[in-house]
């Protein structure tokens, strides 16, 4: 039987990002890295494998070159069952892991409703991070032309986009009212809606599906108004949920949703057992709910937390909840939104200030490359501290977010903003005059002082 102080069951980034970190800080250790797979996905570049890369040839991680320069083992398996008593884990292959510390790492999977009749038909699709299910279904959707796509979270519009590059007649599907409801508020996401339907991407909105028609292959779809729709293929993109199979059945302790129930350390409620990315229950940093966030960035920061407490806890090093930072582009107009949007901030009884404001990414705005830049940003009514922001921009509206996220976590306030000290070019960057970022902090900043005249 083979042991090791840490074994690791999972290789996308959660598992791949707490080898590493736990490697650097516990070098004397020896590690093991088990995944399902041989050939990991970057799972963010998925969607666009139909469309600018190609091939998902493109988009696998080099996970075993990374482990092998860091000497850490891995090997290709799956985990059956966890004796956490025994501190042992049993594989497919009949191979048995002795281990002082485990990692769960084992992600998450596309949602294919039970409700959906017809789910089941040849055409129909999810999009799981499994690079032979993708290769497959890439060489089927090159026979057909009509494409539904459910579900207008990020993936869901990163993936039409694409196809829609490719030569598909491509209609995204979106239940709620708007396409990125959860993630912008309405004067955002509607003009992101309006960049797709410009790009030739037919948007339905308001409206769900309820059955996929056909005899062996899809044929069309019923929507909720009864209305029926001539489809060759349908994707559903309508969320993950937790893979927590393995958990559940070794009696580690999951909340209601499915989520592996973990501390700030990455700890779970068994000794010696931490669980890390999508599998992992997540808190929201503002509200402090718990919330059904699964992003890369997050497993990562949570990987590198429990990296970093795998034998000692370092007290400062903690997790203390998603900010959930997203951004993607369409063509060359990036958006991206952190922490808490106005819409969610109401819905949550949070006082709040907002204000946008748009200018220009470059300086003059005669460069060639100058592209609008809108930054939206959401502070506490009464203490000014940031809870949220959005961005629409050129490609750099990817970084700009993240500072957004980066002042949340640190819970900077409107005024630190005025007082940003700033590096700015005129081929690189807004004008030092017209940040939009410290603009719309300004904005706030003006709105908070006239309300407390108003009240003198």
């Amino acid at each position: 039987m083979k042991k090791t102080d840490v074994l690791i069951i999972g290789g996308s980034a959660a598992g791949m990002v707490v080898a590493l970190t736990g490697k650097a800080h516990w070098p004397d250790k020896e590690f093991i890295l088990v995944k399902k797979q041989k050939d990991v996905m970057v799972p963010c570049g998925i969607p666009y494998i139909f469309g600018i890369l190609e091939t998902s040839n493109k988009n696998v991680m080099a996970v075993d070159t990374m482990m092998a320069n860091n000497h850490i083992e891995t090997l290709v398996d799956e985990a059956i069952e966890i004796d956490h008593k025994a501190k042992s884990v049993k594989f497919l292959s009949g191979e048995k892991i002795e281990y002082d510390k485990l990692v769960i790492a084992t992600g998450s999977i596309p949602v294919k409703p039970k409700w959906l009749q017809g789910a089941d038909l040849d055409g129909v699709f999810v999009i799981p991070k499994d690079k032979t299910y993708l290769d497959e279904m890439h060489q089927k959707l090159k026979t057909r032309k009509r494409i539904a796509v459910i579900g207008a979270g990020f993936i869901g519009v990163e993936l039409s986009d694409e196809l829609n590059k490719s030569g598909f007649e491509v209609t995204l599907i979106e239940k709620l009212p708007h396409i990125l409801n959860l993630a912008f508020d309405v004067e955002l996401s509607g003009e992101i809606e309006n960049m797709l339907t410009t790009r030739g991407v037919n948007v339905l909105t308001g409206m769900g599906i309820t059955k996929v028609i056909g005899d062996d292959k899809v044929s069309q779809i019923q929507l909720e108004d009864g209305s029926l729709m001539d489809i060759d293929a349908v994707v559903l993109s309508m969320g993950y949920i937790p893979n927590t199979v393995l958990a559940k059945n070794s009696d580690i302790p999951i909340d209601e949703d499915g989520f592996i129930l973990v501390d700030e350390y990455m700890r779970t409620d068994i000794k010696d057992v931490f669980a890390v990315g999508d599998c992992a229950q997540k808190h929201g940093f503002v509200t402090r709910r718990r919330l059904p966030t699964m992003l890369a960035s997050t497993a990562c920061a949570e990987a590198r937390i429990a990296g970093m407490n795998l034998f000692n806890l370092h007290v400062v090093k903690t997790f203390s909840g998603t900010i959930a930072i997203y951004s993607t582009a369409i063509g060359n107009t990036g958006f991206g939104t952190a922490g808490v949007i106005e819409q969610r901030a109401r819905e949550e009884g949070i006082e709040i200030i907002s204000a946008m404001f748009t200018g220009i990414n470059r300086h003059p705005g005669s460069i060639p490359d100058a592209h609008k830049q809108t930054v939206k940003l959401i502070a506490a009514r009464y203490s000014g501290v940031i809870i949220g922001g959005e961005v629409i921009g050129g490609l750099e509206a990817g970084e700009l977010t993240n500072v957004i996220g980066l002042a949340i976590q640190n819970r900077m306030t409107v005024n630190n903003l005025l007082g940003m000290q700033i590096g700015t070019h005129p081929c690189l960057t807004a004008s030092p005059a017209a940040y939009p970022l410290i603009k719309a902090a300004e904005m706030i900043s003006m709105k908070m002082t006239q309300a407390m005249h108003t009240k003198k």
